[in-house]
């Protein structure tokens, strides 16, 4: 037999079974997160929020009410009436400090610690998937979360803001005139944003899932640190420690809407983020590693 015909007929290398077992464990994570009721509900949720603020927005304008004056954030509320697409800004403003995290830290929190506590953690390590593999597994799945969520409430607001509203150029924050497609190019932007403004929050999520067996203690102190930043992130005195919470910069994507863009918040932002996800993935690693599986 020659060369050629034993590489053919011989089994494929280690190095492409490992290759596709990885893509397989990718793929049927992504599976089970997505099947579940509770990562239906929470898309559920955050495609409402985009239909309450347009229904509302539309009401107190259609009694002659104005919704107010401002630049970025959530002031992106006033041009709404104008441009339908102003409404998709509004709504990632609206679910960034507190929805859309916590829907992170849900699935980020549950990822380790519902395992353990199903009872299929083990069965999980069974398989020739390894601890490293497998956490980086879930934390591609949690990262894979973040931008359907955010892209859900990008396009909830879209189709709302043009039931609703007119669609149209639009004018930026600056008050200069962008293209309909150059706003939709935009928007898109903000939304990459928006889901890699997640990843400090996921990465943190992930490493309290390593710490205990329950799932639900995992995704609480997730989400009561959420909360706990958040409000200190509103307290004069702590100014000086602010720029290192992760959650400060994350609405500094109204800075995309600006001509020319303002980048020094927007890579702060992403460096910090950057920072959280090598330093909470770390200790994940570390603390997953030396972790006793019981269950």
């Amino acid at each position: 037999m020659s060369q050629a015909e034993a590489g053919v007929l011989s089994p494929p290398p280690a190095r492409g079974r490992r290759t596709t077992f990885r893509a397989t464990l990718f793929r049927n994570e992504l599976l089970t997160t997505f099947r579940r009721w509770r990562t239906l509900a929470l898309l559920a949720v955050l495609a409402a929020v985009p239909i309450l603020v347009g229904i509302a927005v539309k009401i107190e304008t259609g009694d002659g009410s104005s919704t107010g004056g401002g630049g970025g954030g959530p002031a992106f509320i006033s041009q709404i009436t104008n441009n339908g697409l102003f409404l998709v800004f509004t709504a990632l403003a609206a679910t960034l400090p507190f929805f859309l995290p916590m829907s992170i830290g849900v699935i980020a929190g549950d990822a380790i610690a519902g395992e353990a506590n199903a009872g299929t953690l083990r069965y999980l390590l069974v398989a020739p998937a390894g601890r490293t593999r497998l956490l980086l597994t879930k934390y591609t799945t949690v990262m894979a979360f973040c931008l359907v969520a955010t892209l859900v409430v990008a396009l909830s607001a879209l189709a709302v803001g043009a039931v609703l509203f007119p669609l149209g150029d639009l004018t930026t924050i600056s008050g200069t005139r962008i293209t309909f497609a150059e706003g939709l190019g935009r928007a898109l932007l903000i939304a990459l944003v928006v889901a890699a403004s997640l990843t400090g929050i996921a990465a943190l999520g992930l490493f309290i899932s390593t710490l205990t067996n329950s799932g639900i203690a995992a995704m609480a102190t997730t989400v009561g640190l959420l909360i706990t930043v958040q409000i200190l992130d509103q307290i004069p005195q702590l100014h000086a420690l602010q720029p290192y919470f992760f959650s400060h910069y994350w609405l500094s994507f109204a800075d995309l809407m600006r001509e020319p863009v303002y980048w020094d918040d927007l890579v702060k932002n992403l460096g910090l983020q950057a920072l959280y996800a090598a330093v909470f993935g770390s200790a994940a690693w570390a603390r997953f590693m030396a972790k006793d599986i019981t269950a």
